[in-house]
């Protein structure tokens, strides 16, 4: 049993001939059989690409808001030239920016929100982390008594470029609370002059700062965009009584992906008490559940590919049934068993890579018309599958991973080649007579 037909190998001939479309029952499982598995390999690399797409995308906004590394220690930076000229010697370092960071009372006509601040200066922070890319309205004008607000903000407050709001620091609360407690127990004394004085005192606690909107950015994350007022440094300082003292510095690294490694050199050139975070730290759980949700739909929809496995199994196991004389007058002939075994093992096969061929056609053509795909859902059906209130990204994202796209093809073809075993053992463990006296 050396080769039948075109000089074809026995069990790759026999294989294509059973193969071959005819208008059985048999075909039309076959054809649902190559069906599934390509639409799992479909879902699979549209899903895993927009998963990473949107993670890659997330990592670029955080980036571009946040520094790569912030030193801090946990109280005020009195010395922080010093630091920063410090740091700026460690290999892999770029440039530094100091920064103010804390809670305020943000009031306009009437409204009040309570959003952090953050005060920066312009020119240092430039080389760190340029907001300029975010502005979607007016400018990024830190001069004087100006600042920029978050777009989730400024619609909360109804803010517009040019609008002036009004700025009040938590930071004097409790001596404020002296006060009132000091002018309650001298109520109804003839205390006038001190009375004035301590309300005069208690009017220069609580003054607030107005500040001028230049500009408005959207980075493109609700809680940036919803809690962050960025204002000059010294504005900051002065809300917060810092003096020339800052809360922590904001560092640029050559490379994001290897801010661990440079936070470990930052730290043999400053002192114990301040402390060196990444933004993959601050972010850790974001990333981390993201990662998580990739590996749980990795397995999830694998499972798309196990039922089409099965329907595979069902037509070959069919088939088996169906040529249980062709398989005895082979065996018959002389065929040995890993002949047998390789004719349905090589269907099995050549499902699978159908399947895969077409599947990964149909998801790489999913992932170039996503968008309008997405908009045709929205517009026929009036389903929107990516909101942009929910996600606060104009157009689904998507970043094909050549090793993700490999993995799943790989995945799939050898559990549609596994899928084939157990029929092909079943038609090789069949008795050549038992199987002709049954015909």
């Amino acid at each position: 049993m050396a080769t039948f037909g075109m000089s074809l190998p026995a069990p790759l001939f026999l294989a294509a001939r059973y193969l071959k479309p005819k208008r059985t029952f048999l075909a039309v499982i076959t054809l649902i059989s190559v069906i599934g598995v390509t639409l799992g390999i479909t879902v699979l690399i549209l899903v895993m690409s927009v998963m990473t797409g949107f993670e890659k995308e997330l990592q670029r906004k955080v980036i571009g808001f946040d520094a790569h590394l912030l030193i801090s220690n946990n109280g005020l930076m009195d010395e922080w030239h010093d630091v920063a000229a410090k740091i700026a010697k460690a290999p892999g370092v770029l440039a530094s920016a100091p920064f103010v960071q804390g809670p305020v009372i943000v009031e306009f006509n009437h409204q009040r929100l309570a959003p952090k601040i953050r005060g920066i200066d312009a020119g240092l922070e430039k080389k760190v982390d340029d907001l300029s890319k975010f502005i979607i309205a007016g400018k990024l004008d830190l001069d004087g008594d100006n600042a920029v607000v978050g777009s989730e903000l400024a619609r909360a407050l109804g803010v517009h470029v040019g609008d002036v709001i009004t700025i009040y620091s938590p930071r004097n609360l409790g001596e404020v609370i002296e006060q009132l407690d000091r002018l309650k127990k001298s109520h109804g004394k003839s205390l006038g002059a001190k009375k004035e004085a301590d309300i005069d005192s208690l009017r220069e606690l609580v003054l607030p700062t107005e500040v001028t909107v230049t500009g408005i950015f959207e980075s493109g994350r609700y809680l940036y965009d919803s809690e962050f007022l960025v204002v000059p440094l010294h504005i900051a300082q002065e809300l917060y009584g810092l003096g020339g003292s800052v809360h922590g510095l904001a560092v640029r690294t050559i490379d994001p992906d290897r801010a661990a490694d440079i936070r470990e050199k930052v730290r043999g050139l400053i002192s114990d008490d301040l402390s060196c975070t990444t933004w993959m730290d601050m972010n850790k759980q974001l990333f981390d559940a993201i990662s998580m949700e990739r590996h749980v739909m990795f397995f999830l929809l694998m499972f798309i590919i196990l039922v089409a496995a099965f329907g595979i199994m069902n037509t070959l196991i069919t088939m088996t049934v169906q040529k249980t004389r062709e398989i005895g007058v082979l065996k018959a002939l002389g065929a040995r068993t890993w002949q047998v075994i390789s004719v349905f093992l090589i269907q099995g096969m050549v499902i699978g890579v159908f399947g895969v061929a077409s599947g990964l056609a149909l998801g790489m053509t999913l992932i170039r018309w996503r968008n309008e795909v997405s908009q045709w859902l929205a517009h026929t059906l009036g389903v929107e599958i990516f909101p942009r209130s929910v996600y606060q990204f104009n157009e689904i994202p998507a970043e094909v991973v050549p090793g993700d796209v490999a993995m799943i093809c790989l995945c799939a073809f050898i559990i549609c080649s596994l899928a084939a075993l157990i029929p092909a053992w079943i038609a090789s463990r069949l008795d050549p007579v038992k199987a002709l006296r049954c015909e």
